[in-house]
């Protein structure tokens, strides 16, 4: 396996899982974290300083994994927030902070990596979502409207990509046991959805050929009505 994966936010949980599940397979791996000197990442990997919020740092980061590495073949888009931005008290501050990483850093992203990833014929993207962007379950409507936002982009991908052998899919969980979730779910860490998990529905999806191309998992950890 000689294929390139870029993730974002690959420090610590989702994204670390990811790092770690996709280096057991063979892939080479570009980093994405805002401070990587801190960050302890048990192999090896090319890492880089990357600012979602900074419009030029997405650009820096796909040049410096094709000077290191030699291409893209994967883009894993999974830094993200979750602040609580509602229709009551939210403020323009906050929403643009979240749609500011959540949906414009990924896209400054994609379009940065998209020349590379038409190459191999078979490069796979996927944006770590939420159920947040398939329903609308409570007040948080800054985080709904961002992650919705999200799921459009990975279509946009998808028909922008799909004649050069492009597949984009939108990785959809409930509450996952992570920092994020730690404060707002409610749950026992044992009863959220484990990074670990996600990683091999990532791992298992992007191995998947041109002509099994799947457009999003949604993944529960407690049962809900989904249209």
């Amino acid at each position: 396996m000689n294929k390139v994966a870029m993730i974002s936010g690959a420090n610590r949980g989702i994204g670390l899982a990811v790092a770690t599940e996709l280096h057991r397979r063979g892939y080479r791996l570009s980093l994405g974290m805002r401070d990587p000197s801190s960050a302890q990442i048990p192999f090896d990997a090319f890492t880089f300083a990357y600012e979602a919020r900074d419009p030029l740092s997405g650009r820096r980061w796909v040049d410096a994994t094709v000077e290191q590495l030699g291409g893209i073949d994967v883009l894993i888009s999974n830094a993200g927030i979750c602040t609580h931005i509602t229709l009551e008290e939210g403020t323009d501050e906050l929403l643009e902070e979240t749609l500011d990483i959540n949906v414009k850093a990924p896209f400054r992203l994609i379009q940065a990596a998209l020349p590379h990833l038409r190459k191999p014929g078979d490069a796979r993207v996927v944006q770590i979502a939420s159920l947040s962007g398939k329903r609308v379950k409570n007040l948080n409507a800054g985080y709904q409207m961002s992650k919705h936002a999200v799921i459009a982009l990975n279509h946009a991908v998808r028909r922008a990509g799909w004649d050069d052998g492009i597949r984009a899919t939108a990785i959809c969980p409930g509450f996952v046991n992570t920092e994020m979730a730690a404060e707002i779910a409610g749950l026992e860490p044992q009863a959220m959805t484990q990074p670990e998990d996600l990683a091999l529905l990532i791992a298992n999806t992007i191995g998947m050929p041109n002509t099994a191309s799947v457009a999003e998992i949604l993944v529960n950890c407690r049962h809900e009505d989904l249209f």
